[in-house]
């Protein structure tokens, strides 16, 4: 038996796991709208990334060694990698995305460009979409992979629940060359209500431009409109006078599906909801979600069996095993530092911290906490209550 796989979906998640699962041989398809699309995103990626799925360099437009978080007064922190070998990637999308779903079609994934519109359950699965002309195809496939993003059509079809979401907005802002060279290696972080009353803005270079965004979990778009200008005022010089290039937005799920597995349909990346809190990242933990799940295929179809639901369940545990409690550090994090402007002064307080710093970026880079010596985790957890408590964190609001 040749299991035949479909994947809805190809940015990282759906061309990760598209590739795994074309390398074990099995009949792979990987179903995208637009093969030219550039999905809106701030385009951060960790070192560990660059590494574990090999991405050539020509993937990174800026490598980030140094990072200024700036309070609401407007309060500086420079956060500086002296490592060289260390960097957090800066790349676009629609580079990203198109050089890992032609290293899939490389392995031997059929690329189909079309529009994915039902998914009919039995055994086999069969997918209907309409290509770019509007003629109506249809596909069957052993198992199924939704990689469709927040809005997944695929994930609807399985009801695997709804969750709260934030939006995502940004605007590309192409700079002169000598304001570019400011964020050569730079990037930068904005926290305050006025900015956002969420999460935190962001001006991230790129190739020739900078992508300066905003978080929040308020769709309203007047203001949305207003924490835009409010981060360009406080950017000030920087990048006044930029042309914008391009404005984008795009929605981000605040905390995993309930359900992520049904039958032989499986969810990965933004589409199993897999966006961290406080950070919001989610280009890593896409890709690793959809190697994972290919992978949990791989081990279940050993022998030309058809994978059972509990087997391929073992993706989610393993995954909950492993990210479960990155996840509900971070959930907290957002929870206690972004309550307030006051509780934002002290979290950027804190990072001025060097043991701090070297924390966060272990962990950021490689989705790791370095374990530190007993004396400075009693100085890291001793200057965070202090932080905590001049930013009245720990009174009730």
């Amino acid at each position: 038996m040749t299991l035949r796989v479909a994947v809805v979906g190809s940015g990282p998640g759906g061309s990760s796991a598209a590739e795994v699962c074309a390398q074990a041989g099995f009949e792979t398809y990987l179903i995208e709208k637009n093969l030219s699309n550039a999905k809106p995103c701030g385009g951060a990626i960790p070192l560990c990334m660059v590494d574990e799925f090999d991405l050539p360099e020509s993937i990174i437009d800026r490598r980030v060694r140094n990072m200024s978080m700036i309070s609401p007064s407007n309060h500086a922190v420079d956060i500086s990698l002296t490592n060289q070998n260390e960097y957090i990637g800066m790349c676009r999308r629609e580079v990203l995305d198109s050089f890992l779903r032609n290293r899939a079609a490389k392995q031997g994934t059929h690329l189909i460009e079309g529009t994915f519109t039902e998914l009919k359950r039995g055994t086999p699965y069969t997918l209907e979409y309409r290509d770019k002309a509007g003629r109506a195809h249809t596909l069957s496939a052993d198992i199924v992979i939704g990689a469709d993003g927040f809005h997944s059509k695929i994930a609807k079809t399985i009801d695997a629940g709804e969750v709260p979401y934030a939006i995502a907005f940004q605007e590309r802002i192409q700079l002169p060359p000598d304001k570019m060279a400011y964020y050569e290696d730079r990037a930068e972080m904005y926290l305050g209500f006025d900015v956002s009353p969420d999460f935190y803005a962001w001006i991230f270079p790129k190739s020739t431009h900078v992508a300066v965004g905003t978080g929040t979990m308020s769709p309203n778009k007047d203001g949305i409109r207003r924490m835009q200008q409010a981060l360009r005022a406080r950017a000030g010089d920087k990048i006044a006078g930029g042309k914008i290039i391009k404005i984008e937005a795009h929605p981000l799920p605040e905390r995993s599906r309930p359900r992520r597995v049904v039958e032989r349909v499986m969810l990965v990346g933004d589409a199993a909801g897999y966006v961290t809190k406080s950070s919001g990242e989610g280009i890593y933990f896409a890709a690793k979600s959809g190697r994972m799940a290919a992978q949990a295929i791989v081990e279940a179809a050993e022998g030309g069996r058809l994978p059972t639901e509990a087997q391929l369940q073992q993706y989610v545990q393993r995954w909950d095993k492993q990210y479960g409690l990155t996840y509900r550090v971070l959930s907290i994090l957002q929870d206690v530092f972004y309550r307030s402007d006051a509780t934002r002064e002290a979290f950027v307080e804190m990072c001025a911290d060097r043991d701090v710093q070297r924390l966060t970026f272990d962990s950021y880079l490689y989705k790791t906490v370095v374990p530190a010596n007993p004396l400075v985790q009693a100085k890291i957890t001793l200057k965070t209550l202090g932080s905590l408590i001049r930013g009245n964190a720990l009174a009730p609001t």
